[in-house]
């Protein structure tokens, strides 16, 4: 009876965590930070590395037409507020470019890279890291 007691009790105590992670309208975790005696909040991100791919055989063609849709989809997630940064590099490296999405998980940012035109056509492959940065800050 102590047993089934506390499993009844783990479960319920367990409820809210697996509905905050179906939830899609979780948020970002945040915590408040105090730096050079100014107040602010940090809140962790996710930069996505684009990093070229395996499938880099398309023609000229098809490179170019991907490179519209690539583009469109990243303009779409910048629109809905999903990434704050973007842009590509100087080409001369494994690195392409980099996105900074604004989401509550890592899952849901390597969701979102994932389907990226370029990197369904495995033009492009995707790394995702955590990184924390104070709310509402920018390139100046």
């Amino acid at each position: 009876m102590k047993n089934v007691a506390l499993i009844l009790l783990f479960t319920l105590l367990s409820l809210p965590l697996l509905a905050q992670e179906a939830d899609s309208t979780a948020q970002p975790e945040t915590f408040e930070y105090e730096w050079a005696g100014e107040k602010m909040t940090m809140q962790k991100y996710f930069i996505v590395f684009l990093k070229s791919g395996p499938e880099r055989s398309q023609t000229e063609e098809e490179a170019m037409k991907l490179q519209r849709e690539h583009l469109a989809y990243l303009g779409g997630l910048y629109e809905e507020g999903i990434i704050n940064l973007n842009g590509p590099t100087d080409g001369t490296g494994d690195i392409r470019g980099f996105s900074v999405y604004n989401v509550a998980t890592i899952e849901q940012a390597r969701e979102y890279a994932e389907n990226d035109p370029m990197v369904k056509a495995g033009r492009l492959v995707v790394e995702v890291h955590p990184w924390w940065l104070a709310k509402g800050s920018g390139v100046k």
